[in-house]
């Protein structure tokens, strides 16, 4: 592997959390709120300055709603930079 490629843990000074996903059964997100989630993901993963994903956290809510059970899943991803992107709200 080539080792100017590697990503060194050490450049990393920003880290963004990116949600995709609801366990709220209550308050479920529409199918226009998951592609704004994914399209910044998506944003972090390709734009200047490029994030790398460091991890992620998977929470799965589990409801009994009368008879029938409902599963929700909701997935964050660890996005880490080197500096905080100009473009990135919070």
């Amino acid at each position: 592997m080539n080792e100017s490629k590697k990503s060194d843990l050490s450049d990393i000074h920003y880290v963004k959390l990116v949600t995709i996903g609801s366990v709220n059964p209550n308050n479920p997100i529409s199918d226009q709120s998951r592609q704004a989630q994914v399209d910044l993901l998506n944003r972090c993963l390709s734009d200047f300055p490029k994030g790398i994903l460091l991890g992620k956290d998977i929470t799965i809510g589990r409801y009994m709603l009368g008879e029938h059970e409902l599963t929700m899943e909701r997935i964050t991803y660890h996005v880490g930079f080197s500096r905080k992107p100009a473009w990135l709200e919070e």
